[in-house]
């Protein structure tokens, strides 16, 4: 067994994105031979780089292993938030309770008091202790521990919301219930909606056969999906998926190959299933001449490792379409001489077989382009290409090789960090040029001759800079461009830490491919998880009609009358959280001081940030009630972010959690925000409570 490093290490099922059966990792391929395929799998961490390569003593053993772990996997999945947080309090309980005998000192409780990150002085805790201690026998067991336990886990702000509506023997009927649904969520529901509620969540039997719903019922129904920010109903394809493809905002990576920086980080396959598992659409390959006449991906001029381009092709086979059935991208940037590319080609046309598109549906010459419906497992490429694109033409008799320009995005540096050689054109082999249908890469001149000259298979890529300022200076240009030509855009070759650009101006630009580097966990990839949250995680996002009509007169910038303007006021409640992480684990006298900032992102008029105060020394159940008011003028493009952090006067913050979605997904009312982790995973106890509230603005 392989293990890299973690001898004598035990790792919680919390911490594992996934399980993988057979050599499916870089590592397994390298070290072992074929024929051990069904003994080999491996453990993917969420929060890590390195996974943990198995190699079992028969392939049966490996299916046990992998099929126990996918089921434990999955229960910790479908907890729900109430068993989570119970989950979590008695895995903090067992580990206080030093000695193992299921009773707990005042001493084990104070570390279990630490455990779930509350400060609380020691005469406080000795309160609590005696309070629960009927026994008096100096140590809490079974139900003096569950005693603790709900005054550790009571919730006086629920408390409060369900005695305003609890109006039947201090129960809430199906009628009560209905009346906080519509009267506070604002919710469009019926009684029959309230009592399939009821059904649902109340665990007290003669409750539920009163069609009544206890506190502890209503606590449950709060936890749930219905009582989360995120509209249930966007959760799956919600959206028309008939459109042209330059209708959508597309998920996007730039160098997918890297796991880290551009100077000196290692390439990798893994990272091109991570990008594709997170539902991006659009990923980046690098190629170059490598060894052996084999053909390699890997950052232009630097140090950075390389991988096969045949590998990385048979990874997106294998996980184009494990996230989203919706079409793939793959954009080449092409350094390779005429063989390697006659093999990049091979190589493609032979691994992706059938979902490659090599011509154009219904072999008719194309007007428009297809929708993701029509593409769906259907993988598209993206390059130089020697003709137009007509069926009808042959492909013998085509020459059989001519110059493009080279576009090298690898050299677009400011700071002098590549040795690029002096030369802009590139021989391309027939065989590449021919695989190009609906992504053809040109040079971008302007608008008016994109106009003019470009077919709408023709797409030009952006470098950031060029992008932004075409976004402030020719906005309204850019979206009729946008209407029915693709545009890429991707960050600064002088990005060597592989940081990102604010994908936002641009997404208010109508482009569709705003690429980020995936493998730097930021702000920005934070918006585009965010972005990217509605529609079954697809990796499409509908553009408002605004974006698709080239009658459209819409600008980010100068707001005039149209149907983007529907001006809302926004009211915000941050009322309290739940359960926050240590974020300092080794030092246990550590907690956290957290406050909560809610931002908005969309057009210039919309952005805004507000904040709370900082609470000290509590991350178990601070509370706030502190209310914001933002004014938003275009609801439609703007995202909702929250962030909580830990407070520190002498330096920068440290981030505790986020969330992000689009306000058009956000349900109004009492409300459960899940948190992420900086990578992106849902810190599963953790959360905020608050209340929202759009409406039109006076």
């Amino acid at each position: 067994m392989e293990s890299n490093g973690m001898s004598g290490k035990h790792v919680a099922i919390d911490d594992i994105a996934s399980v993988r059966r057979g050599r499916q990792s870089e590592g397994l391929n390298k070290h072992t031979a074929d024929g051990l395929e069904d003994q080999c799998f491996s453990i993917i961490f969420k929060d890590r780089t390195k996974n943990l390569d198995l190699l079992a003593p028969s392939g049966e053993e490996a299916k046990q292993w992998v099929n126990g772990l996918d089921k434990l996997i999955n229960n910790m999945l479908n907890l729900n938030r109430q068993q989570n947080s119970e989950h979590w309090i008695f895995s903090c309980m067992r580990k206080a309770d030093k000695n193992g005998d299921n009773m707990m000192t005042l001493k084990e409780v104070k570390h279990f008091l630490k455990q779930v990150n509350i400060e609380v002085d020691d005469t406080y805790a000795e309160e609590i202790f005696k309070k629960c201690d009927a026994s008096n026998s100096g140590t809490l067991e079974g139900s003096e521990i569950k005693h603790f336990y709900n005054l550790l886990t009571q919730r006086e702000e629920i408390d409060v919301i369900y005695g305003d509506y609890a109006q039947t023997e201090g129960q809430m009927s199906a009628g009560d219930l209905l009346g906080f649904l519509l009267r506070e969520q604002r919710e469009q529901v019926s009684m029959q909606d309230a009592l399939k509620l009821i059904e649902k969540y109340e665990v007290d039997e003669t409750a539920k056969q009163q069609k009544r719903m206890t506190k502890d019922g209503f606590l449950r129904f709060m936890n749930q999906e219905e009582g989360s920010i995120f509209n249930p109903a966007h959760k799956p394809v919600y959206q028309d998926m008939h459109q042209p493809l330059s209708h959508y905002y597309i998920s996007s990576s730039h160098n997918t190959y890297l796991m880290a920086d551009q100077l000196k980080g290692p390439s990798s396959t893994e990272a091109y299933i991570k990008a594709l598992m997170k539902g991006c659409r659009c990923v980046e390959l690098d190629c170059w001449d490598g060894a052996n006449g084999e053909p390699v991906i890997y950052h232009g001029y630097t140090l950075t490792s390389k991988v096969l381009f045949k590998d990385v092709i048979k990874v997106i086979k294998e996980f184009a379409f494990k996230t989203s059935e919706y079409p793939v991208i793959l954009s080449l940037e092409n350094h390779c001489t005429i063989d390697q590319q006659r093999l990049m080609a091979h190589h493609l046309i032979s691994i992706l077989g059938d979902a490659l598109v090599t011509k154009p549906l219904r072999n008719v010459t194309p007007t428009n382009f297809p929708s993701p419906e029509e593409l769906k497992g259907k993988i598209l490429i993206k390059g130089k290409c020697l003709k137009k694109v007509n069926p009808s033409l042959s492909n013998d008799g085509v020459v059989e090789e001519g110059t493009v320009s080279e576009e090298d995005e690898a050299a677009d540096c400011e700071n002098g960090q590549k040795a690029k050689p002096k030369k802009s054109k590139i021989k391309l082999a027939k065989e590449l040029s021919n695989i190009v249908v609906y992504c053809k890469s040109v040079h971008f001149n302007s608008f008016d001759h994109a106009k003019e000259m470009q077919a709408f298979y023709e797409m030009s890529s952006f470098k950031e800079s060029k992008a932004l300022t075409l976004a402030e200076t020719s906005a309204t240009a850019y979206i009729h461009h946008n209407t029915e030509k693709l545009s890429r855009i991707y960050p600064a070759g002088s990005r060597t830490d592989s940081s990102n650009y604010n994908p936002v101006p641009l997404w208010n630009a109508g482009c569709q491919i705003v690429a980020l580097n995936f493998q730097t966990p930021s702000k920005e990839m934070h918006l585009n998880q965010g972005r990217f949250l509605p529609n079954g995680a697809s990796g499409y996002i509908l553009k408002p009609e605004f974006q698709r009509s080239l009658s459209s007169q819409f600008d980010p910038s100068t707001l005039s009358e149209g149907p983007w303007l529907q001006k809302k006021t926004l009211n915000v409640m941050v009322i309290s959280a739940q359960q926050l992480p240590k974020l300092n684990k080794d030092k246990q006298s550590s907690i956290v001081d957290p406050l909560v900032r809610v931002e908005i992102y969309g057009v210039p008029a919309d952005n805004a940030i507000k904040a709370t105060h900082h609470i000290d020394n509590n991350g178990f159940n601070p509370t706030w009630n502190e209310s914001f008011r933002f004014q938003i003028h275009v609801p439609e493009l703007a995202m909702l972010r929250f962030v909580v952090e830990d407070y520190d006067a002498a330096s920068q913050n440290d981030l505790i959690g986020h969330y992000c979605l689009p306000l058009s997904s956000a349900q109004n009312g009492y409300r459960h925000v899940p948190l992420l982790t900086k990578r992106g995973d849902v810190i599963s106890s953790a959360g905020l409570f608050v209340h929202l509230m759009l409406t039109d603005a006076e």
